[in-house]
C-alpha cells in the first residue's frame, strides 16, 4: 500500500489529483472555524454533551458542529438527499426508467434532483434546528443565541444550508478533480480530524496516572482486531459463476465466455447503522428537551447507551436496515432478466425465476452473516469502553466503517490509475 502511494507521487497527473485532494481538506478545515455570529458557544457546548445525537452528527463534522459554524450540518442532508433518491429510484417507474435508459443524461437530471432535494432538506434541518434552539433556556435562564429575531434567525438559516451546499459543491469537485469519492472524502476527513484530540486526551489520562498503561493495550488490540475483521467484510464477495451462450450475430461469433456475478458480503455498507442510531437516538435527544414527564425517567433509565436493552435494539435494528437497504438496492429481478436477455446462465440453473430464486439465496445467506457482523460491530465499542476503562477515544461503529471503506477505496483507485498507466505503457 505505502508502495502505491510512494509509486503514485511519481505520476505528475496522480500526483496532481492527490494534492488536489489534501487541498480540498484544507478548505473544508477552514471552514470549520467559520463560526455563525451570535452563539453563545458555552450554553451550546453544554447542550451538545447532553444530546445524544448531536453528538452523533457531530462526528461527521469534524469538530464544526461543536463550534456552530457555518458547516455545523456537515454533509449529511446530501447523505439523506443520495439515500431518498436511490429508494426514489427504485420506487417511481420514471425515475427508475431515466437512470437505466437516460444514459449519461439520465445521470445527469438524477444528479441535478439530488441537489436540489439537498438544498430542500438542508433548509428544512436548519429551520428546524434554529427555531428548537432560539426556545432552549439553560439551567441558568441562558440562551443560545445572543440575538433574536426574523432577520437574525434567517441569517443563521441561510448561513447553515449555504454551509452544507458549499461542501456539497466541494465533495463534487474532489470527485472530478481529485480521487474517490468527494463527498465520502469529506467525511473521512471531519472524522479523522477528530483523531488527534481523542489521542492526546488519552495519553494525558495514563501521563496523569488516571488510565492504566496495561488498559491502553488492550484497547490498541481490540481496535486494530476491528479493523481488520471491517476489511474481511468490506473486501469479501461471493462470486457466482456465470456462463456465456455464443451467439451468431451476422458473420461474427459473440459470445462463449465465462465470467462471474462479485455480491458483496455487506452490500449495506454503513447505511444500516446510520438508520438504526438515528432511530434510536431520536427518542434519547427528544427526552432531553422534555425533563418533566414522566415517560422520559423510563426511557433514560432503559435505553441508557451501554444498557442491555439499548444495545440489543440496536443490534436488532441494525440486523433489519441491513437486510431492507440489501434487498432494496441490489435488485435480483434485473439481473436475471439481463442475463437472459443476453444469453447468460449459472451453470446448472435454468435462466429466469429459477436463476432469480438461487440469487436470492445466496444473498438472503450472505445478507444474514452482513447483519450479524454489523450489529456485533455497532453494540462492541460500548463493551470494549468498559472493559479496558478508555473512554476519551471515541471507537464508533460507524466511523470505524466509513474510515477503513474510505480509505480502501482510494488505494484502490489510486492502484487502478497505476496499472492503467502501466497497461497503456505496455500495449505501447
Amino acid at each position: 500500500m505505502l508502495a502505491s502511494l510512494l509509486s503514485a507521487f511519481k505520476v505528475a497527473d496522480i500526483r496532481k489529483r492527490i494534492l488536489f485532494v489534501f487541498a480540498g481538506f484544507a478548505i473544508f478545515i477552514y471552514t470549520i472555524h467559520l463560526t455563525v455570529p451570535g452563539v453563545n458557544l458555552d450554553v451550546w457546548e453544554r447542550l451538545l454533551r447532553a444530546g445524544a445525537l448531536f453528538r452523533f452528527l457531530g462526528m461527521f463534522t469534524g469538530g464544526a458542529l461543536n463550534k456552530f459554524s457555518i458547516t455545523a450540518m456537515g454533509i449529511t442532508p446530501y447523505i439523506n438527499a443520495s439515500i431518498i433518491m436511490q429508494l426514489l429510484t427504485i420506487v417511481i417507474p420514471q425515475l427508475e426508467q431515466l437512470a437505466k435508459e437516460g444514459g449519461e443524461e439520465g445521470r445527469r437530471k438524477i444528479s441535478t434532483y439530488t441537489r436540489i432535494l439537498t438544498i430542500v432538506l438542508a433548509m428544512f434541518q436548519a429551520t428546524t434546528m434554529v427555531l428548537g434552539l432560539a426556545h432552549y433556556r439553560g439551567e441558568g435562564g441562558e440562551t443560545i443565541f445572543h440575538y433574536t429575531g426574523p432577520l437574525y434567525y434567517l441569517l443563521v438559516i441561510v448561513s447553515l444550508t449555504a454551509g452544507t451546499a458549499f461542501l456539497m459543491w466541494l465533495g463534487e469537485q474532489i470527485t472530478d478533480k481529485g480521487i474517490g469519492n468527494g463527498v465520502s472524502m469529506i467525511i473521512f476527513a471531519g472524522i479523522v480530524l477528530r483523531y488527534p484530540d481523542y489521542v492526546i486526551r488519552t495519553l494525558g489520562l495514563v501521563r496523569g496516572g488516571e488510565l492504566r498503561l496495561i488498559n491502553l493495550i488492550l484497547f490498541a488490540i481490540i481496535a486494530i482486531f476491528l479493523i481488520m475483521a471491517i476489511v474481511m467484510i468490506q473486501q469479501g464477495q461471493r462470486r457466482v459463476p456465470v456462463q456465456y451462450a455464443k451467439r451468431v450475430v451476422g458473420r461474427r461469433v459473440m459470445g462463449g465466455q465465462s465470467t462471474y456475478i462479485p455480491i458483496r458480503v455487506n452490500n449495506a455498507g454503513v447505511i444500516s447503522i446510520i438508520f438504526a442510531i438515528s432511530v434510536l437516538y431520536f427518542p434519547i435527544t427528544i427526552a432531553g428537551f422534555v425533563k418533566d414527564a414522566p415517560w422520559v425517567n423510563v426511557l433514560m433509565k432503559y435505553f441508557s447507551p451501554g444498557s442491555f436493552i439499548y444495545s440489543l435494539v440496536y443490534f436488532l435494528l441494525v440486523v433489519f436496515f441491513t437486510f431492507f437497504y440489501s434487498a432494496v438496492t441490489f435488485n435480483i429481478m434485473d439481473i436475471a432478466d439481463n442475463m437472459k436477455k443476453y444469453g447468460g446462465f449459472i451453470p446448472g440453473i435454468r435462466p429466469g425465476p429459477k436463476t432469480a430464486d438461487y440469487l436470492n439465496r445466496i444473498l438472503s445467506r450472505i445478507t444474514f452473516i452482513s447483519a450479524i457482523f454489523l450489529g456485533l460491530i455497532a453494540v462492541l465499542p460500548n463493551y470494549v469502553m468498559g472493559l479496558t476503562h478508555v473512554t476519551t477515544f471515541y471507537l464508533g461503529s460507524t466511523s470505524l466503517l466509513i474510515v477503513v471503506g474510505v480509505a480502501l477505496e482510494f488505494m484502490q483507485q489510486i492502484e487502478a490509475r497505476l496499472v492503467m498507466r502501466h497497461y497503456q505503457g505496455f500495449m505501447k
